[in-house]
């Protein structure tokens, strides 16, 4: 769903209040969790964690007025999505995760190349996603985005 927002807060703000506490919950994951230097914005009309521009002046290949991508946070129309940049781009990354995953939660993993969906707002693994968040440093998500996506 698209939601007309500047800011996080106002994203989260237009939201209903069963989806509001869950992306609320996640939004202080990922910024508890993340390692130092991914910043948080309005990105794709969803809230983002990227690699700003003062520490990758590249920005992203495809549009490099835009700061890196890395997490994306969406509630869309039928799930809230988590977009994990890394878990793409990175095979062992995404095995650890896939092996991980029912040892957190009941429901089968829903999952596309970069995105998680929790289509039930009970049963979604914050502790596997806490660990997630510290895998990648800005550094390794640099390196591996130049050598494997940016090519």
């Amino acid at each position: 769903m698209k939601y007309k927002a500047n800011t996080p807060d106002e994203y989260i703000a237009q939201l209903p209040p069963e989806r509001k506490e869950v992306i609320e919950k996640l939004r202080t994951i990922l910024l508890k969790n993340l390692p130092k230097g991914f910043t948080e914005q309005l990105s794709y009309g969803m809230l983002g964690y990227v690699v700003p521009h003062s520490l990758y002046p590249a920005g992203y290949h495809v549009q490099p007025e835009l700061p890196l991508p890395f997490i994306n946070l969406a509630s869309q129309k039928n799930y809230i999505a988590l977009y994990h940049s890394g878990i793409y781009a990175d095979n062992t990354l995404m095995s650890w995760f896939k092996d991980e995953y029912p040892k957190y939660c009941k429901r089968k993993l829903d999952m596309g190349k970069s995105c998680i969906r929790f289509k039930s707002m009970d049963d979604i693994p914050y502790s596997l996603l806490e660990e997630l968040c510290t895998k990648m440093t800005v550094k390794n998500w640099i390196d591996l985005y130049e050598n494997t996506i940016k090519r």
